[in-house]
């Protein structure tokens, strides 16, 4: 299985320059995958996450790769005023807030009938109240230079269901609508606001996240049981990484992207097209 590990960005340098990226939960995987993307293109990057350490990690690498400002932030998305602030804090250290990426997300794998009332909340709040309340506090600073270019991550399993995820596949399915929504309302203050849905891309977060006890010690994200599933079910026969979601976020706040709003671009290698809905309880059985 071929794997791309550090592409190179296919964007000029100076794309994305004299703008400020502002990314929720950029600290590691997909999030800092997006920084990396939008620093090789030019842009001056603000991190957002609970993680003090990891911000100020992700901030120093940037930094010393790609010689453009970068600024960490620490707080919780489910804060409005966390996030007011930080926003505020990025336009006064960085200039501007330009972009708004929502990354930030929580999952776990559980039977609905399991799931408490605490633990549906908390998905529910980071994914989906975590991104309303990001754009509220990025609008009135890209409303007032009218211009600002939002992207939010979603998944691609409630397009079709999937089992054992019914709180994160409800507010993905939210993060939808409420781009779609957002951008027939703000287009006219020169905000422009897709979403993008990634595919399978084995992050440490997500090898935490979908552990299976009951998959029988099985390690379901070793080296060959990924290689597995890429060359089964992914068309393209690999899986995705970081940068693959990365430069399509790229494209969407670059200037190819300005005449594209209220889109989900579905980002997957095929996936969700070839795959059938796999019960994940570390067997091979599926629905057909």
């Amino acid at each position: 299985m071929s794997h791309i590990e550090t592409p190179t960005s296919v964007f000029s340098p100076d794309a994305l320059a004299g703008r400020v990226a502002f990314i929720t939960g950029g600290g590691s995987g997909i999030g800092y995958g997006i920084a990396e993307c939008l620093s090789a293109a030019g842009a001056s990057v603000a991190i957002f996450s609970r993680n003090e350490q990891r911000v100020q990690s992700a901030v120093e690498k940037l930094s010393d790769e790609f010689k453009q400002p970068a600024l960490g932030t620490v707080g919780d998305v489910r804060e409005p005023e966390s996030l007011e602030r930080a926003v505020q804090q990025t336009r006064n250290e960085l200039g501007s807030v330009d972009i708004l990426i929502n990354n930030a997300a929580g999952n776990f794998y559980a039977p609905t009938a399991d799931i408490s009332p605490n633990g549906w909340r908390s998905v529910i709040e980071i994914d989906l109240f975590g991104t309303f309340h990001a754009c509220r506090a990025a609008y009135p600073i890209m409303s007032e230079q009218k211009y600002g270019r939002i992207v939010s991550i979603s998944m691609t399993l409630h397009y079709r269901g999937w089992p054992l995820m019914a709180h994160a596949t409800a507010a993905k399915a939210g993060v939808d609508a409420l781009t779609r929504t957002l951008a027939l309302e703000w287009a006219r203050d020169g905000i422009n606001i897709n979403a993008v849905a990634p595919g399978p891309i084995p992050t440490e977060a997500v090898k935490k996240a979908f552990a299976l006890p009951e998959a029988g010690g099985v390690d379901m994200f070793g080296e060959r049981a990924m290689a597995g599933f890429a060359e089964k079910f992914i068309p393209v026969g690999r899986l995705g990484h970081p940068h693959d979601i990365g430069q399509m976020v790229t494209y969407l706040c670059s200037p190819g992207g300005d005449w594209i709003n209220g889109a989900v671009f579905v980002v997957d290698g095929g996936e969700s097209l070839a795959s059938p809905r796999m019960i994940p309880d570390g067997s091979d059985k599926a629905i057909n």
